[in-house]
């Protein structure tokens, strides 16, 4: 039987699917996997496309790990023109409990039996989510505070008053993710809850907040560091 052989489309097809895939986040590091380096590789045949990951180590948490390859899996199929999809983690002690759980789309708890409860994933998640705020909306406040806002004062700003740029988008995206108030007149700096953060407790949301990002930017840096020793490679950008 003669293989099926990639056209322009299915090319095409292959840089709509990585575009697709920026919107992919590793839920600790709350960057894009292609960013990250994350994506091996991207091929579409005949309208059927394979997505290849890898991660920065062979034990990587098989719960995160499984949720990165599950949203890549829902972006991939998103795409237009897209028929199937077929996601293979590789090189990860857990490999075959997960893309059997993906290409059987049977679920975390079913590719893990007896290692979940139905809803370890989403909770997961959650907190993930939530760190992400907090450590974007840090980056936001001390920007702030570095064009001459006084900590106390971050208390009176709204989401008005936020700038009109990348960081600040990705701060609302954050925000939007856990249901939190959009409205222009919304406070600023809140809890993950939602809460407004009051000027008296203000330096107290800093510290949690520049613990969270320092963690995150951390870890990150570190996982970089790790897959470019592991496949031979520069570090991602």
């Amino acid at each position: 039987m003669t293989p099926a052989v990639a056209t322009a489309a299915d090319r095409a097809l292959e840089q709509a699917v990585l575009r697709a895939l920026d919107g992919v986040r590793d839920p600790e590091l709350d960057e894009a996997l292609p960013a990250l380096g994350f994506v091996a590789r991207v091929t579409v045949t005949a309208g059927a496309a394979e997505v290849r990951l890898r991660l920065p180590t062979y034990f990587c948490a098989a719960n995160f790990s499984f949720l990165m390859a599950a949203d890549a899996q829902r972006a991939a199929a998103a795409v237009p023109g897209v028929r199937s999809v077929k996601v293979v983690l590789q090189d990860h002690y857990a490999a075959d409990e997960i893309n059997a759980g993906l290409a059987a789309d049977t679920g975390f708890d079913a590719a893990f039996a007896g290692e979940g409860d139905g809803s370890g994933l989403e909770e997961l998640r959650l907190l993930f989510r939530r760190k992400a705020f907090l450590a974007r909306q840090q980056r936001l406040c001390e920007r702030l505070i570095a064009a001459g806002h006084t900590p106390e004062g971050l208390a009176a700003l709204t989401l008005a008053d936020l700038p009109a740029d990348e960081d600040a988008g990705l701060y609302r995206s954050r925000r939007a993710e856990l249901g939190l108030p959009m409205s222009p007149g919304a406070p600023l700096v809140v809890s993950p809850a939602g809460e407004r953060v009051e000027a008296a407790a203000m330096a107290h949301q800093l510290r949690i907040g520049r613990m969270v990002k320092v963690s995150i930017e951390g870890n990150a840096g570190l996982c970089r560091g790790l897959l470019a020793t592991r496949y031979g490679e520069e570090e991602p950008a």
